[in-house]
């Protein structure tokens, strides 16, 4: 095959994925080499060796495995990288008498777009031809948010999200890792500036310098992560968080951006937008698995979301 031939393919081959990825609802694709990630190496080693993950021991797991998606997909070449809108129609956190994460009102996104994943290789497949890669979507050791700035669709903010310029940061990625040469797209300059807005508002200075977010100290950690007793060293800083938090997210100027999804899946649940603070504390079993029957917030178990709900209530009331 001539190397004009092997370059018309490629260029074909990219057109194709983009075009996919448009039609399943991905609002940015965007195309990096499958190398080494030399660069976040010593990073990654000293944000574990300071233990700033806290008790996610999963962490120090799969090392080699977090660096080179070659050693998840062999023989792979390419790591596509997407981004899918959860931004709400409706700021909850406003209304109800405790607050969640944005992402997690509707359904579990993890299913929702793995979903969408399967069908994005059975295509690629049908299209393009036998194809060898996997997909994920936060469940696997892969640096998503280096891939994705990689690719181009965003540069990784202070507060270590991904940013894009046409639509913040409340937005899930997701990656697929193939065995194809595609034509990689160039990563973006950062648009942070001198802008500190994110690292001003965390109540719990889990920020403590641009681009390092100390997760032990996070308030999404707390609450999602954590099986043990919050410590009581951060009461009366979760400003009525009791699943995640989004309040780098809120004041970060670029979410002046954010436009609200068409994700059916993502719609919460009509009970959710209703619930004042009594309901909260008095919620039952019963209503926590119809209200989160398919949400992400499940991760934290009905005790562990009892929990949160009488730390933040505590520590309201004494303050």
């Amino acid at each position: 095959m001539s190397q004009n031939t092997i370059q018309s393919n490629v260029n074909k081959n990219t057109k194709v994925i983009k075009q996919i990825a448009r039609r399943l609802g991905f609002d940015f694709c965007g195309i990096s080499k499958a190398t080494f990630l030399e660069e976040e190496a010593p990073k990654l080693e000293q944000w574990l060796n300071q233990k700033m993950h806290g008790t996610m021991h999963y962490m120090d797991n799969h090392f080699d495995k977090r660096l080179d998606p070659r050693k998840l997909v062999d023989g792979a070449k390419s790591v596509v990288s997407l981004i899918y809108n959860y931004f709400p129609n409706e700021d909850i956190s406003q209304t109800s008498g405790f607050k969640i994460a944005k992402y997690a009102y509707g359904k579990d996104y993890h299913f929702v777009i793995k979903d969408k994943l399967r069908t994005f290789l059975s295509d690629i497949r049908e299209t393009i031809g036998e194809v060898n890669g996997r997909a994920f979507v936060d469940s696997a050791p892969v640096m998503e948010r280096v891939w994705a700035k990689r690719s181009g669709i965003g540069w990784i903010g202070k507060n270590s999200l991904l940013l894009n310029r046409n639509m913040g940061s409340f937005f899930f990625l997701a990656e697929l890792v193939l065995d194809i040469d595609l034509i990689s797209d160039g990563p973006i300059k950062d648009f942070c500036g001198s802008c500190s807005k994110c690292m001003d508002a965390c109540p719990t200075d889990a920020i403590p310098e641009p681009y390092i977010v100390d997760a032990s100290k996070c308030i999404s950690y707390f609450t999602i992560e954590l099986k043990e007793a919050i410590p009581e060293d951060f009461k009366g800083s979760f400003e009525n968080w009791v699943f995640g938090c989004d309040i780098c997210q809120d004041v970060c100027p670029w979410n002046r951006f954010s436009r609200p999804h068409h994700e059916d899946a993502f719609v919460p649940h009509e009970a959710l937008k209703r619930l004042d603070k009594k309901e909260w504390t008095e919620m039952t079993r019963e209503v926590f698995n119809e209200i989160f029957r398919k949400s992400a917030v499940k991760r934290t178990k009905y005790e562990g979301f009892k929990r949160n709900i009488s730390f933040v209530s505590k520590n309201e009331r004494a303050k």
